[in-house]
């Protein structure tokens, strides 16, 4: 018999959003799965968001306070999508009260929150889960394995970087996400953290950094409260605000490994949508991926081809889990299957008991090298990565 594993989420907007269909479709997806996730309570601080999470996605109940959920014993995980500045204070109460929860990334406004969720998170026993997606795609867990199956040689370079147009446009609007108060840093938080996620995941700690910043749109237009998203515009007749975390970070990495390489990340560029992606090499061979073709991966290895040069591989149902999601060969999965299998594997990791990876200690470890970054930006040098953990 199937486990009931009863999901409260805080925050309703696209990530809530997308979370939940994320757990509606586990049933149907894995019909095997011994759980099912349960849509029990959700909180949003817009009624009018409250009120769709009930009606139209099945929510058994809503509230616009979120420590209602916190107080509620019939609910098993707490599922944070809400702004950035709520992650600690959700989080730390979660862990209080026994519950497991999921964090979309950076799961602190800062490195040193990030800390004490962390602690307080591992000393209360609970499972713990971080958004960091891109992960799950099959074929970065097949770049994985060629990497630890040693068929690419001894690492040796990393170029990974997250470019996004989301900001871009200058009359986008000046929601959280671009307010130092609510959302912590900029893209270092929001598309950084991912490019550090994978390369940390594929190749192992980084060992030190050395980084830069810039903040290329200074000014944008002010929401309506409770409306319009990241993606939204205003118009140039619009009052403004001033942008208060960074549009671009840069740096150049020496992982533990051995191998050197850099990492990017920019949300006011042009010419890349959503572009999280690598290239790394070793010294037998070299792997290419690229979100915005997250179904193909470049794959050079010399000593197994008959022919020299890249070739592509087409993402199938041999690959980690897409049978699950589309049969055959050649056949396309999107972002939100990633999500799909990002739920799944972290549920799967409560009803077995058993740490989750990515949990709180990826996030940690990301977070003690964007520290390091942010050091740098004031030292003008090469900074160490240490460990912000909290004994």
């Amino acid at each position: 018999m199937s486990r009931r594993l009863r999901i409260g989420l805080v925050g309703f907007g696209w990530m809530g959003q997308a979370h939940s269909r994320s757990y509606l479709s586990i049933p149907l997806y894995f019909p095997d799965a011994p759980f099912r996730p349960q849509l029990t309570a959700v909180a949003d601080t817009v009624p009018a968001r409250v009120r769709q999470a009930v009606d139209d996605f099945g929510y058994e109940r809503g509230t616009t306070d979120w420590r209602e959920l916190i107080e509620q014993p019939d609910i098993d995980v707490i599922d944070i999508t809400a702004p950035n500045a709520m992650h600690q204070m959700v989080a730390e109460a979660s862990a209080a009260a026994g519950k497991h929860i999921f964090c979309e990334k950076p799961v602190g406004i800062s490195a040193e929150a990030t800390a004490h969720i962390e602690a307080a998170a591992r000393r209360a026993g609970v499972i713990t889960g971080c958004g960091f997606n891109y992960r799950w795609a099959p074929l970065v867990r097949y770049a994985k394995q060629l990497i630890d199956d040693g068929r690419i040689g001894l690492p040796t370079h990393y170029r990974g970087r997250f470019f996004s147009m989301y900001g871009r446009d200058r009359l986008g609007l000046l929601t959280w996400r671009f307010l130092r108060d609510k959302a912590g840093y900029g893209a270092l938080s929001d598309i950084m953290s991912h490019a550090i996620d994978m390369a940390q995941f594929l190749y192992g700690p980084i060992r030190r950094v050395v980084a830069t910043r810039e903040t290329f749109v200074r000014e944008r237009p002010l929401p309506t409260p409770g409306k319009g998203t990241h993606y939204d515009r205003g118009s140039r007749d619009d009052p403004t605000g001033e942008v208060t975390n960074e549009d671009y970070v840069g740096a150049l990495v020496e992982f533990g490994n051995g191998a050197r390489g850099t990492l990017e990340a920019d949300r006011s560029i042009f010419g890349p949508q959503s572009q999280m992606a690598f290239e790394l090499n070793g010294s037998k061979g070299a792997i290419s991926w690229d979100h915005e073709k997250l179904n193909q991966l470049r794959l050079y290895l010399p000593e197994e081809q008959p022919d020299d040069g890249f070739m592509e591989v087409l993402a199938g149902d041999k690959f980690y889990r897409q049978a699950n999601l589309v049969p055959g060969g050649g056949n396309s999965i999107g972002f939100e299957d990633l999500k799909i299998l990002e739920a799944y594997e972290f549920l799967s990791s409560i009803v077995a008991g058993r740490p989750h990876e990515p949990g709180f200690d990826a996030a940690l470890a990301n977070a003690s090298v964007a520290a390091a970054m942010i050091r740098s930006w004031g030292s003008d040098r090469w900074e160490l990565v240490e460990s912000l953990r909290i004994d």
